[in-house]
């Protein structure tokens, strides 16, 4: 009986101690490249374009900046290789037989407010890249590429083992 009480006051401490906890405003540096892809609309296919798009170049773009370290570098790296990320765009487009326009871009442009893994990402303009595909209408996907936020995301394996603190616990005193 003494076992479960203590069980019963760790699972309580803890759903309250996590009930209190609440995103935080985090400014990404100035110093910080964003990639943004807006879908031509919300319809179902046009979503999964967008996701193939993001995927395709967030992985060609990792090629092209994996060995940079310097911010500086990094921006005209991406600029000098936007006809290769075109290239990338159009190679997911034919194989989508998906007929529609796109627009890659560099410079300054609007980010919505985004809450990621407990961290609210302000609005505001931001140096990015952006590929519009279509109207840009749908909603849209982005993350940091320098520093290289979801470029190390993208690479980390999927073999990773979770471990969750109250099972260990109810499996240890029972």
């Amino acid at each position: 009986m003494k076992k479960i009480l203590i069980i019963i006051s760790i699972i309580l401490a803890f759903t309250l101690i996590t009930q209190n906890v609440k995103a935080e405003d985090v400014m990404i540096p100035n110093e910080a490249i964003r990639f943004r892809v807006l879908a031509n609309s919300n319809s179902v296919y046009d979503q999964q374009v967008k996701m193939d798009v993001a995927m395709s170049v967030q992985d060609e773009i990792y090629e092209i900046l994996k060995n940079q370290h310097n911010i500086d570098n990094a921006k005209i790296i991406l600029q000098d290789n936007i006809p290769r990320i075109e290239s990338v765009v159009e190679k997911i487009f034919k194989e989508k037989s998906y007929l529609n326009t796109f627009k890659v871009e560099y410079g300054y442009h609007y980010f919505p407010e985004k809450e990621y893994k407990g961290i609210k990402y302000n609005e505001g303009e931001y140096e990015s890249l952006l590929i519009t595909l279509g109207e840009g209408k749908g909603d849209n996907w982005w993350c940091v590429l320098f520093p290289p936020l979801c470029l190390i995301e993208a690479e980390e394996s999927s073999e990773t083992e979770y471990k969750f603190f109250i099972q260990e616990l109810i499996e240890k005193y029972l």
